[in-house]
């Protein structure tokens, strides 16, 4: 019985550090997409905004599970936690210069591109946006592996 109140403690415990991570990666896209991001979903409803929001949610719940399972090889749950943390704000920073990189590449700026809302349908670039953030979310739970 005691291993099961110590496992729902870590558990508590990792959650705590992936909302914290969560929390950043929210303050990151924020911070590269025009506007206040929460005015711009939940009041303005905007699609595009939306898919960037819940690919990169994903996307960081990704790193911070691999981060999670990297950590299993440290010593001690003190350990365990600081490395999940550093990890998965590891992975925010990535996705965060990838996203500002192909902003760079691709013509406008990709943060307003992607929120341009035409008819209630998102723009393709919100998809290729989202698609990126995934895809390094992947790439980074590889490195951590």
């Amino acid at each position: 019985m005691t291993e099961i109140f110590e496992s729902t403690g870590q558990a508590l415990l990792y959650g705590v550090v992936g909302l914290a991570v969560m929390a950043v990666g929210f303050l990151a896209l924020d911070l590269v997409t025009p506007g206040k991001l929460f005015h711009v979903v939940w009041r303005d409803r905007n699609r595009g905004a939306a898919v960037l929001l819940g690919s990169q949610s994903v996307a960081v719940g990704l790193v911070i599970m691999e981060a999670i399972r990297a950590s299993e090889s440290e010593q001690g749950l003190g350990q365990g936690l600081l490395s999940t943390l550093l990890y998965g704000l590891a992975g925010v920073l990535v996705m965060t210069l990838v996203g500002i990189v192909i902003g760079v590449l691709t013509p406008g700026q990709m943060g307003a591109v992607a929120l341009e809302d035409e008819g209630g349908r998102p723009h393709p670039a919100a998809w290729v946006q989202a698609g990126m953030y995934l895809g390094t979310a992947f790439m980074v739970g590889a490195a951590l592996s």
